[in-house]
């Protein structure tokens, strides 16, 4: 479609200014702490274990509850983002979730880590419904994949200083405080968001050039959407999908290769700190550099269909060498596989969120990426599930890995049936070329 080729012909960028950059890093560090919250249990998976007695399958059932409120969440979530807004909004899911953090410190049983993991899904399944919806209001297309890769970013560098910083914590004064530590921190980041965010219209700091630049896209419809009248449409499916199939790739990651370091390259509590984090530099890089490749083939008059699939293909084909990690008897062959394959899932994941705001009116992509986040924990789920029972029972990470080589050229397969050319959702016949639904 025509109306998917960028606007070229905009104000250079150099001249309007930068404070949407500023908005940008708060997504970023917001993005951070988000999965510091949740990456704790995993660095501390075998600590834990340990000292109160858990198996493979208790320890699965945990991530499990986690993902479950997660993916409940999502369904309130988008709608709740949508209706206060995004100042709002996150302001308060980043209070939820960074008290529920805290509360694992409480913790003295399994079953009061079910209540502490569920209040932390609930609460976490805010962060990127916000930061996709502000994405959408501070950016105009042609710079959006790139923007959400370099706040996508803070999952890779809240996953690099989790076990840097948690084993150091836990060795000096215990695994209660480390739980403390990182959930105190969100009321750091809820200080500098609401002294910095407003909407771009009535921010102070944003120049009458900048607010031109951001709004320098076709106008879009107005009004309020309900969630269930996104689902006729196949734009909707295919972040749906998409969500369903990768999201539980990076849940494994998170919770599961610190214990794969430990328990297939025999390294202690305290050794796995530079693995993990070359792991994540490396993912870092795949994250920005996903989105800097959609939108620089944007910015040479590549239609937006073309850049970001193309962009998904490169990093489908990137993770799946991560087959052969499993067996790998080299660390650190092992540790750059996995970070490949991290860097490809983070370079296609920025690309995935983008297509909500290239195929949706502004006032649905919060709604949309919390239908897509719910399919992505109901995911996370059956992964938790799959991994906890194979290692209960084989002992080998052999099915987690293969599950991970093959799902991304699945979701680009799905995506492309779905949306062959990317169309603008036609909701309520604002788009007058727009797909037919399902």
């Amino acid at each position: 479609m025509e109306s998917s080729r960028p606007d070229n012909s905009a104000t250079p960028t150099s001249s309007v200014g930068y404070f949407r950059w500023v908005i940008c890093a708060l997504l970023l560090f917001g993005t951070t702490k988000n999965y510091m919250d949740r990456q704790v249990l995993g660095v501390l998976k075998t600590t834990l274990q340990h000292d109160l007695g858990w198996n493979e399958v208790d320890y699965s059932n945990l991530v499990f509850t986690f993902q479950a409120a997660y993916a409940g969440g999502m369904v309130f979530a988008g709608p709740i983002i949508d209706r206060l807004g995004t100042r709002l909004g996150f302001s308060l899911a980043m209070i939820f979730w960074s008290l529920a953090s805290m509360g694992h410190s409480l913790c003295n049983s399994l079953n009061s880590f079910f209540i502490a993991r569920f209040s932390l899904g609930l609460g976490e399944s805010g962060n990127f419904p916000a930061s996709i919806k502000t994405v959408a209001e501070w950016f105009p297309k042609k710079e959006r994949a790139l923007s959400t890769g370099i706040f996508n970013a803070g999952t890779n560098i809240g996953a690099i200083i989790t076990p840097l910083t948690v084993p150091w914590v836990t060795v000096h004064w215990g695994w209660r405080a480390a739980f403390l530590a990182t959930g105190a921190l969100g009321f750091v980041w809820l200080a500098f968001w609401l002294w910095l965010y407003r909407h771009p219209a009535e921010h102070p700091r944003v120049s009458a050039a900048e607010l031109a630049y951001i709004r320098s896209d076709p106008p879009q419809p107005t009004g309020k959407i309900k969630w269930w009248k996104l689902l006729p449409y196949r734009q909707t499916w295919a972040f749906v999908m998409g969500k369903f199939l990768l999201d539980p790739i990076w849940w494994f990651y998170l919770f599961w290769i610190p214990d794969f370091l430990q328990r297939q390259h025999g390294l202690r509590l305290t050794q796995i700190g530079l693995p993990i984090l070359t792991i994540y530099l490396i993912a870092d890089v795949g994250s920005v550099a996903g989105g800097w490749l959609s939108s620089a083939l944007i910015q040479r008059g590549k239609t937006v269909n073309v850049a970001r699939k193309f962009t998904m293909l490169i990093c489908a084909l990137c993770v799946m060498p991560i087959v052969f990690a499993y067996k790998m008897e080299s660390l650190w062959g092992a540790v750059l596989l996995i970070g490949l394959a991290a860097a490809a899932h983070q370079g296609f994941s920025a690309n995935l969120f983008t297509l909500t705001s290239d195929m949706f009116p502004p006032q649905a992509i919060g709604t949309v990426v919390g239908i897509g986040g719910m399919a992505g924990g109901i995911g996370g789920m059956l992964i938790a599930k799959v991994v906890g029972y194979a290692l209960q029972w084989t002992g080998s990470y052999m099915i987690p890995f293969v599950t991970a080589a093959v799902a991304y050229p699945v979701a680009l397969g799905i995506i492309q049936l779905l949306t062959p050319r990317l169309e603008p959702a036609a909701i309520g016949g604002a788009v007058q070329d727009g797909p037919r639904s399902l």
